[in-house]
């Protein structure tokens, strides 16, 4: 099934990156991948996408700054932290839908990119 979803992986972890990528294609959606916060920032991204999942701690940008930054612009985009450091919770943010430890189960990231996408728009 083609998803006309276009869902932004933001993580400066290349390999990871390019798994989660995979992963979410293989379920039928369009992915934008970024290796950083600034990188995604200064792109047409934030404009085409419906859902963004982004690691919490990257070089320069981090996960929180950016939702942050996006907020600030007007984007109300819904978000999905992912991070390998699990004490760090960051789930009360506006916009915030979940906060995944690496690694996790793909189906529990695929149910909270459908709950992100089947929410009420965010304030």
């Amino acid at each position: 099934m083609q998803h006309k979803v276009v869902i932004a992986v933001v993580d400066d972890d290349e390999a990871f990156r390019t798994a989660l990528e995979s992963l979410l294609r293989a379920n039928g959606y369009q992915v934008l991948g970024y290796p950083g916060g600034q990188a995604f920032l200064e792109s047409p991204g934030p404009a085409q996408t419906q859902c963004l999942i982004s690691d919490i701690q990257m070089p320069g940008i981090s996960g929180p700054q950016l939702n942050e930054a996006l907020r600030a612009q007007g984007w109300r985009i819904p978000v999905i932290f992912v991070t390998a450091h699990p004490d760090e919770i960051h789930t009360r943010a506006p916009g915030v839908i979940a906060c995944l430890a690496k690694p996790f189960q793909p189906e529990g990231l695929l149910s909270y990119i459908d709950i992100a996408l089947n929410q009420t728009p965010l304030v």
